[in-house]
């Protein structure tokens, strides 16, 4: 009997074009390319004998039998992935694992995690460091951390933290600063890639950026510990610099002056998983952090 099934691959890209009616969102979702899903769209109607979808112009609608189909195998992919998960956690404890970048995991989440750990005694937990975003798709990764806009594709997100950007040193580089303009001599530190940077930092301010030069770095956590050692100022990150400012480590000359980042943090997670035991425990987790300060 089951030797008439259709490939398991031509059902995850019907069921997601279906959800999602477009072709192209089921590629992103699925991290393969239009074509592969084409094909394997036409492959599963070839099996079937019948048209799942009409091709009109520009987007896709189902047919009769593609509205039929879909949630018969939108329910037994579901059932399937649930029941992997727990098949997989019965070699031993349960693992629950967090994927998150190299920054937030270091200044923030890391020393934070023995909290998680006691909230959650049944779970072995695992900390995934990475800046490249991963596939949540094959099981392995339970959610994810992400600092990014909130769109990610083929993921579930909500925003739990937004994230402002001011100006932080070691108290023993700071001058008799009154004023941003001050700033013009210092060696300002960068971080590549960030978008609330400097020169709008100075727009902020109603102020021309000064001509002063300085390094660029590739993480966020690492022209912080360049301010930390004292070797310039560094437009910090309010989730980065937070526990150096509560310490004294670093300190912040112009605290008013805070410019909204354009990405904030986001907890990640496989579509339909929000509700999932695992993905809420780190939400009420993450919450409970924000709260405590």
């Amino acid at each position: 009997m089951f030797d008439r099934l259709p490939p398991l691959q031509t059902l995850r890209a019907f069921e997601a074009a279906g959800r999602l009616l477009s072709m192209t969102l089921a590629a992103e979702e699925l991290n393969v390319t239009h074509g592969a899903v084409s094909r394997h769209v036409k492959t599963l109607e070839d099996h079937l004998g019948v048209a799942l979808f009409r091709r009109l112009t520009r987007r896709i609608v189902l047919t009769d039998a593609g509205s039929e189909f879909l949630p018969v195998v939108a329910r037994s992919l579901a059932e399937l992935t649930r029941e992997a998960e727990r098949l997989r956690s019965l070699s031993g404890a349960a693992r629950l694992t967090i994927s998150t970048s190299v920054s937030f995991a270091s200044k923030w989440l890391a020393p934070r995690l023995h909290r998680l750990m006691s909230r959650v005694p049944d779970y072995d937990v695992h900390l995934d460091v990475t800046d490249i975003n991963v596939d949540l798709g094959d099981g392995r990764i339970d959610a994810a951390v992400r600092y990014g806009t909130g769109h990610y594709p083929g993921a579930a997100a909500e925003r739990f933290l937004d994230e402002t950007v001011t100006p932080v040193c070691s108290p023993q580089y700071r001058r008799e600063w009154s004023s941003p303009a001050d700033l013009a001599g210092c060696t300002l530190l960068h971080e590549d890639r960030m978008l609330a940077n400097w020169g709008l930092w100075f727009a902020m301010a109603k102020m021309d950026k000064p001509g002063s030069r300085g390094p660029a770095y590739s993480h966020g956590s690492l022209a912080i510990e360049a301010a930390l050692r004292g070797e310039g100022i560094a437009l910090g990150r309010s989730v980065l610099v937070a526990e150096d400012l509560a310490a004294g480590r670093l300190i912040a000359p112009f605290p008013a002056l805070k410019l909204k980042a354009e990405r904030g943090y986001d907890l990640v997670y496989r579509p339909g998983n929000r509700d999932h035991p695992k993905v809420r425990a780190v939400r009420e987790w993450l919450a409970a952090e924000i709260l405590a300060g």
